[in-house]
């Protein structure tokens, strides 16, 4: 079993290497920049790395560090990070031409976001800005003013990397980044790590500061990373959160797991379901307790936010004066759904943190046995992007395809939990996105049982 399209170590077990001396920092920033430039990662940057900027932050970080540098937690590896986030000297678009020279014409960051601040401290090479949709308002990835990345695991058929941290996804499953730093605030991590095959993982929003960082939602935003394993999903989620994960010796046989049978489990197409139950017969033969549960509450997400949605409604408070100036610079389904948000009533968003509150209150309860609950991280494959590109005659198909790949990931965010994705396909077959969540703050527990359903499917 593969755990990506293009198996390599991971940035744990190559931090290891250095500090054998088995390689150099410099030889492997080589290695990274010459995949960037690969016809894998077109169209997955804003703004590409290049060889005098990577070299020269390496340089910078030896002197700092020293002979410690391989000790530090990123070892002076290449971390991409999403437009969206604030780098000193560089313009934030957040993949619009909206916030470009031809729009609102932002200046340069004066200083880096918070989340750039710690890998940098942590020995990163900040490596490129990378892809997005248009203000992150969007699960499928496609971006119709930078062109939209192709996901690697496919050589023949262009298709769709998901997104919103599209860019990011790419760069991690084609060896140009060791982790990418991203966002998600309905599944914008964890869809572009299911349908890439790599390692995505949202921790509750509370965890990692969003200075810095241009805002979709203020309620749901979470910062987080892409990786190519389990173990560098808690490596990352260290430094941003600037914690420490909290161990646990048990082992699978310990663990219970809720397979929740409402909303998640519909209309799975077929490579999904396949993988999907597999994966829960591997794991249940290791030893792992697995529970069918109804969860009914699940079906309740839709109609609770059919009148408004946090996404919609705070984009509009931070853009109105976009949408009006400069509506011709944005994707019209962007902006569609960014002025729905001017539609919605206080009352309404009143009324849905009211009843969110409410929900989360009856799923926390209801959830509160397992160490996480089981389900496909999204529903579908990734499909070719000639069915879902930008274009009036195809937005029905841009627009069901959305909602399809939103709609697993975009509880856990509903919930103000934590989610991480992991592949579960086999070679062969496309990458399938085994997702394990859980409530705010139950973070450690998820990614202790990942590492564990990591190292089983692995096995089998």
């Amino acid at each position: 079993m593969s755990p990506a399209c293009f198996p390599a170590p991971d940035l744990h077990a190559t931090q290891s290497a250095l500090q054998r001396g088995d390689t150099t920092a410099t030889q492997l920033l080589n290695a990274s920049l010459a995949a960037a430039q690969s016809s894998a990662c077109e169209h997955a940057w804003v703004v590409a790395p290049t060889a005098a900027d990577a070299h020269d932050q390496l340089a910078s970080l030896e002197r700092r560090h020293g002979q410690d540098l391989p000790h530090t937690p990123l070892a002076g590896l290449a971390v991409s990070v999403k437009d969206l986030f604030d780098v000193a000297g560089q313009v934030t678009t957040a993949g619009s031409r909206v916030l470009g020279p031809d729009g609102v014409n932002l200046p340069a960051a004066k200083a880096d976001a918070t989340a750039v601040v710690r890998l940098r401290a942590a020995g990163a090479v900040i490596f490129g800005r990378t892809q997005m949709s248009e203000f992150a308002f969007s699960g499928v990835g496609v971006n119709p003013h930078h062109g939209t990345p192709r996901n690697p695991c496919d050589a023949t058929t262009h298709r769709i990397p998901g997104g919103s941290s599209s860019g990011g996804a790419v760069t991690v499953a084609a060896g140009a980044a060791w982790a990418a730093l991203g966002s998600d605030t309905g599944g914008s991590i964890r869809i572009p790590a299911a349908l890439c095959g790599i390692v995505g993982f949202k921790s509750s929003a509370h965890w990692v500061p969003t200075d810095g960082a241009f805002p979709l939602s203020t309620t749901l935003d979470t910062v987080a990373a892409m990786t190519l394993s389990v173990r560098d999903a808690i490596l990352l989620h260290e430094v941003l959160a600037a914690r420490s994960v909290v161990r646990s010796p048990t082992g699978l046989r310990d663990c219970r797991f809720a397979v929740p049978q409402h909303t998640v489990l519909d209309g799975l197409d077929a490579t999904v379901a396949r993988a999907f139950e597999r994966s829960l017969s591997i794991l249940s033969a290791a030893g792992a307790h697995i529970v069918d549960v109804a969860l009914p509450e699940l079906g309740e997400a839709a109609d609770m936010q059919a009148r408004c949605t946090f996404p919609a409604a705070e984009a509009f408070s931070v853009q109105r004066t976009w949408v009006q100036d400069h509506a011709a610079l944005y994707d019209p389904r962007v902006l569609a759904r960014v002025l729905r948000g001017g539609t919605m009533l206080a009352g309404d968003y009143i009324e849905l943190q009211r009843a969110r509150t409410d929900w989360m209150r009856r799923v926390n309860q209801a959830i509160a046995p397992f160490d996480a609950l089981l389900s496909p991280t999204v529903p579908m494959v990734a499909p070719p992007l000639a069915e879902v590109a930008p274009g009036t005659e195809r937005d029905e198909a841009f627009f069901a395809a959305n909602a399809r790949l939103l709609r697993n990931t975009a509880l856990g965010n509903l919930l103000d939990g934590c989610g991480l994705s992991l592949p579960c396909h086999r070679d062969g077959e496309l990458p399938v996105g085994l997702m394990l969540w859980h409530g705010n703050g139950r973070d450690d527990s998820v990614l202790h049982a990942a590492q564990l359903v990591e190292r089983a499917l692995e096995a089998a």
